[in-house]
């Protein structure tokens, strides 16, 4: 058991948008033999898309909408990707992914450098002590001086760094990346679709001479010397701690510097990890299974309209048919189904170990944080929805088709898109999001997924909460004086929805024993 176990590596691939995060999961993908032709995420020549961009919306726009679930073999070692978007827009899903993981790798883009969402994200990992691998992608366009780079690294994302490969030159001039882990050099012939052939050069001889031409040459040989009199030796431990973080350097469209990457990954990353629960810790290597679910998606298979909800399983074996406590029913459950992804293609699957991200066919059943066990009352935490910021009312804009709207809602809003209130004073439906995108993604999602159209209604409010007192007199005084504003969400739990930061600053001040909270985990 523990042999499956330590070969497992999950990790999430996270940054800001456009740095190329689905190009590196594609040429991933390629080297794990998953694929035989990578595609683009925008591209006139090549036709083929993406595969992790599977939903009609992310071809069109070109951007990544949700997080896709990817698996394969290499080397021994059973690798989990999911690619996440970086999209401000869609951060929550992002911030739940990574409660699901192991390790992460942060793309940063060559000549921008750190941008805002990359800091976000890093502070969240910091959070966890989730260790990272930084891969600074587009070195074939005009770049940042490597060195400079790695300052700004180390001063925005507070972290140590130590480059394990080495860009030569960049922009046109870009001939290949040295390999300072392995100390060898590979020079490639660049590809765009398909894994090619790599000469290997001792740096050391004439051979990178004739190679790279001597002035190159004699700049590398200063540089590697220059990175080992500066940056301490890498020490995997202090990777595993969070402390340091490695860092490469390519091009993932032209697939320079992508093996490397790959090769040193999987031999440092770490297996699976403990998880902790309210009740206790739980071990990987435990014999019982424990799982919990950190994402649903619909409509996977517009041809079915089924949910599917991911499940991470953190400890044991999970086995098919096999009857599993659902901790918030209190019942249990079999699944005949499970399944493994590969975006969207799918196979069956009869068992899967810590580490491992099973589908379970969903029927609303369940929600984001449920927790499955072989008995045990566990509860797993750490998924929250954040306090919405953009609000709309939503209403049918086709009385034929209510039914299909109804559902719709109910399946998007099961898959933590957004959220849904209603309004206690007029009954009417208001959704929250954290981006202007998600409106443009529900709409077009209900079009073209439930046949249903809606239409959204301005609705000028500063920020929803939820409220909490042990003064019920109190409470209701509360409820009564803001009897316009008060809204029930999907669990039936109170929540505010002030219309201003004024007026959220004077409920708190007037009503002292009741509990403002900005996060559903309370």
């Amino acid at each position: 058991m523990n042999q499956e176990i330590e070969r497992r590596r999950t990790f999430a691939i996270i940054a800001h948008p456009d740095a190329g995060k689905t190009s590196l999961t594609e040429k991933l993908l390629l080297f794990g033999g998953q694929i035989q032709v990578a595609g683009a995420v925008k591209s006139n020549k090549i036709k083929k898309t993406a595969t992790s961009d599977w939903m009609d919306i992310e071809k069109q726009r070109g951007i990544s909408v949700t997080t896709s679930v990817m698996e394969f073999d290499y080397n021994d070692y059973k690798v989990n990707i999911l690619d996440t978007p970086g999209h401000q827009d869609f951060a929550e899903d992002t911030y739940r992914t990574l409660t699901a993981v192991d390790s992460v790798i942060i793309v940063v883009d060559g000549a921008k450098g750190v941008e805002s969402q990359t800091r976000k994200l890093m502070e969240v990992c910091r959070m966890r002590n989730t260790p990272v691998i930084i891969f600074v992608n587009k070195m074939d366009r005009e770049a940042k001086d490597p060195f400079d780079l790695l300052d700004e690294l180390e001063e925005e994302l507070v972290i140590q760094v130590r480059p394990l490969t080495w860009p030569i030159e960049s922009g046109p001039r870009f001939r290949g990346v040295y390999n300072i882990y392995e100390q060898k050099l590979n020079l490639f012939q660049p590809s765009k679709q398909v894994v090619t052939e790599k000469v290997e050069v001792d740096i050391n001889t004439e051979e990178l001479d004739n190679h790279i031409g001597s002035d190159l040459a004699d700049k590398l040989r200063g540089e590697l010397e220059l990175i080992d009199g500066v940056y301490p030796e890498f020490n995997v431990e202090e990777y595993l701690k969070g402390d340091v973080a490695p860092v490469f350097f390519g091009s993932a469209l032209n697939n320079f510097g992508v093996q490397e990457l790959l090769d040193c990954f999987v031999e440092i990353a770490p297996s699976p990890r403990p998880v902790t629960a309210v009740e206790r810790t739980v071990n990987p290597d435990e014999s019982k299974f424990t799982g919990f679910i950190f994402k649903i998606t619909a409509n996977i298979d517009p041809n079915h309209r089924s949910c599917v909800a991911f499940c991470k399983v953190c400890s044991g074996k999970f086995t098919r048919n096999i009857p599993y406590l659902h901790v918030r029913h209190n019942k249990t459950m079999r699944f005949s189904s499970p399944t493994q992804f590969m975006a969207q293609r799918k196979t069956t699957v009869d068992e899967a170990w810590a580490g491992d991200i099973i589908g379970l066919p969903d029927n609303g059943t369940f929600k984001i944080g449920d927790t499955l066990t072989e008995g045990e009352n566990l509860h797993f935490k750490g998924l929250p929805s954040f306090s919405p910021e953009m609000f709309k009312y939503i209403e049918n804009a086709d009385p034929m088709k209510t039914k299909q709207l109804n559902k719709g809602i109910d399946q998007l809003m099961d898959e933590g898109v957004a959220q849904l209130f209603v309004n206690q004073f007029n009954g009417r439906k208001i959704i929250g999001t954290v981006g202007q995108l998600q409106f443009e993604v529900i709409q077009y999602r209900l079009e073209n997924e439930y046949n249903a159209k809606c239409r959204w209604e301005p609705v000028s409010l500063y920020k929803a909460c939820w409220i909490e007192s042990d003064d019920p007199e109190e409470l209701e005084a509360f409820k009564k004086r803001k009897y316009q504003y008060m809204a029930k969400d999907r669990e039936g739990r109170d929540v505010f929805l002030a219309d201003s930061g004024y007026v959220l600053q004077m409920a708190q001040m007037d009503f002292k024993h009741i509990k403002f909270h900005f996060t559903s985990e309370f």
